[in-house]
């Protein structure tokens, strides 16, 4: 009788010791996993970069923008297809910026709105990737 119990005991030992141990095991491979995407390096940004040609467009208030812009994507494959739709980009930069005026493009805030707008717009067209960035490399307006 003594024997049974004290066998029991030592089995749920065994039992509690293996379970804290798997707990432990996973806990641990867990946290050491790599958080995140790893940044790409800049060679790879640059890949997946596209120039888009300056713009010379009338704004809704008849003030002219000449702008240029570089349009980052997720991949070389996502890069090919905007190379192959540029022309598709200036159309679409041209018909957001129709509708702006030049105070909507003042500061820093009216340039990210035009470069949110045109991200959304872009991505709805991309079938190889996405837009990840839109960059000014140059921006008059006047």
């Amino acid at each position: 009788m003594k024997n049974n119990k004290m066998l029991t005991m030592i089995i749920i030992l065994l039992v509690a010791v293996i379970l804290i141990g798997v707990i432990l095991f996973v806990l641990l491979t867990q946290f050491n996993k790599p958080t995140g995407a790893v940044e790409p390096s800049i060679d790879e940004i640059v890949e997946a970069t596209v120039e888009i040609p300056e713009i010379t467009t009338n704004l809704a208030d008849k003030r002219v923008v000449r702008l240029s812009l570089k349009i980052q994507t997720t991949s070389k494959d996502a890069a090919a297809e905007l190379t192959k739709r540029v022309f598709q980009v200036q159309n679409i930069a041209i018909q957001e910026l129709s509708e702006m005026e030049q105070k909507d493009l003042e500061g820093k805030q009216g340039k990210q709105i035009f470069q949110k707008s045109l991200k959304t717009r872009l991505n709805e067209l991309m079938q190889e990737g996405e837009v990840q960035e839109v960059y000014f490399t140059s921006f008059i307006t006047q």
